[in-house]
């Protein structure tokens, strides 16, 4: 019986303000490298501790690639992300599928790889905090979420065993491989119906139905 339902954020809940932030860091800092490489190093380095600056974080980042932290690409990588929280909007089935779940009783949880500052400031702006039971989010506890140990302190923090508990996500990669290394039902919500997965949502007001 699902009691739990544990949620991703961009992608899912709420709509990035720019078009792939991840794969225009990419592009700013012009690397020779896959995208689905780049990717993993740079959600490790990016999204798995507190930085005191968006500098301090971009330098880290520059340093880990072995680019010259140039200030112009700094800045670059600074606006873009900004941008992205800027312009950040909830998707138009978001609020009003999370107040009838919340109204049939099921705990919410958002469970997200992100940097300091930038999920917890969106929800605030987008007045979405009050939907969710637990906040677990990457770089306050050191992991991501593709190893499952992220949705496991997701669980704890909401006091329901997996077997009680599903999650939902936008990534194959990210949310569905760690919902399966932590032993936890999960569903591809897929709003452009462009993939496979066994149990997969074009809308979330689709989700209901497999709870």
């Amino acid at each position: 019986m699902t009691k739990a339902i544990l949620f991703d954020f961009w992608g899912t809940l709420a709509d990035n303000g720019t078009r792939g932030p991840t794969k225009g860091t990419l592009q700013i800092l012009r690397i020779p490298m896959e995208y689905k490489d780049f990717i993993t190093k740079f959600e490790s380095v990016f999204f798995t501790q507190s930085y005191a600056t968006q500098e301090e974080a971009f330098k880290a980042v520059c340093d880990a690639f072995g680019v010259r932290p140039y200030p112009i690409v700094i800045s670059k990588l600074i606006g873009l992300w900004n941008k992205n929280k800027l312009f950040a909007k909830v998707y138009p089935d978001t609020v009003e599928v999370l107040e009838h779940l919340k109204t049939q009783g099921y705990k919410l949880a958002i469970v997200s790889n992100t940097q300091q500052g930038a999920v917890e400031d969106v929800m605030e702006k987008l007045d979405l905090a009050k939907h969710f039971d637990a906040i677990v989010l990457s770089y306050a506890h050191g992991v991501l979420k593709q190893d499952g140990e992220l949705y496991e302190i997701a669980l704890k923090e909401l006091g329901v065993d997996k077997k009680d508990a599903i999650v939902v996500g936008d990534s194959i990669e990210t949310d569905m491989e760690g919902a399966k290394a932590a032993g936890i039902k999960a569903v591809l919500i897929d709003r452009r119906n462009v993939r496979e997965y066994p149990e997969k949502i074009l809308a979330l007001t689709e989700l209901e139905a497999k709870l």
